[in-house]
C-alpha cells in the first residue's frame, strides 16, 4: 500500500434514535496504545453514560483492527462502528461511540443501524487526509542547476522541502517512485553527472 487516508484531527456527531443519545468522537491515532488510551479518556469523560461502544484500524500495510460491545449485544455496535470505518476507507484512527439509554429498547437491527449513523456522523464532520507512501532523496548542485531543476520542479508540480544554501544548493524532494525515477534523471543530465544524490529512504507523509 502507497497512500490511505486518515482524519486530521478530533471530530465528534451525534444522533438520537427512540430518545437514545449517540455521540461518536473520532480521533486519529497511530499506535493501539494511543487508541486504548483514547478510549479509556473517553469512558472516563462520559463515565454516566450506559456504554461506550469502541472500534480502530491502526496501520497500513497489514492493520491491526479492533472493536468492543461494551455491553452491547454481540456485534451491534463494535463491528457496525469498524465497518464504516472500513468502509470509509480510513485507517490510523479510533471511534468511540458514547450511548445515554433513552428508555426505549431499539432491538439489534435498531442498534446496529443506531452505531453505524452515529460513526458515520462523525465522519462526515472529519477532516480527511491523504497520507503517502514517498521517496525522500536529497539533491546537491551548483546554482546553475538548481536553476534548472527548480524550474522542472514547478513545471513537474513536484514536492520539495525549503533549500540549503551554502557554496551549493541542496534540496529534498518527496516523491512517488515514477517522480524520483525522472528527477534522478533530469538532474544527473542537466549537471552533466555531476549532481549528488541521496537517497534518504521512505516515509509516511501527508499531503
Amino acid at each position: 500500500m502507497t497512500e490511505y487516508k486518515t482524519i486530521r484531527h478530533e471530530a465528534t456527531g451525534e444522533i438520537t434514535e427512540k430518545k437514545s443519545r449517540f455521540i461518536a468522537t473520532l480521533r486519529p491515532v497511530e499506535t493501539e496504545e494511543e487508541a486504548l488510551a483514547f478510549i479509556a479518556e473517553m469512558k472516563k469523560k462520559y463515565w454516566d453514560a450506559r456504554h461506550n461502544c469502541s472500534a480502530y484500524i491502526i496501520g497500513a500495510d497489514k492493520p491491526v483492527e479492533r472493536c468492543s460491545d461494551d455491553g452491547e449485544p454481540s456485534r451491534t455496535a463494535g463491528m457496525p462502528m469498524l465497518e464504516v470505518l472500513k468502509g470509509a476507507g480510513l485507517k490510523n484512527i479510533c471511534a468511540v461511540v458514547t450511548r445515554y439509554f433513552g428508555g426505549v429498547l431499539l432491538g439489534t437491527g435498531g442498534l446496529v443501524r443506531a452505531y453505524q449513523a452515529a460513526t458515520s456522523e462523525g465522519i462526515k464532520n472529519s477532516a480527511i487526509q491523504s497520507c503517502k507512501y514517498l521517496n525522500r532523496i536529497k539533491l546537491t548542485l551548483d546554482y546553475t542547476a538548481y536553476g534548472k531543476v527548480q524550474y522542472y520542479t514547478v513545471s513537474e508540480h513536484l514536492t520539495a522541502e525549503e533549500p540549503e544554501f551554502s557554496d551549493s544548493v541542496s534540496v529534498t524532494f518527496l516523491l512517488d517512485d515514477e517522480q524520483r525515477g525522472k528527477l534522478i534523471s533530469f538532474a544527473t543530465e542537466a549537471t552533466s553527472g555531476t549532481v549528488g544524490i541521496e537517497d534518504m529512504g521512505k516515509s509516511w507523509v501527508i499531503v
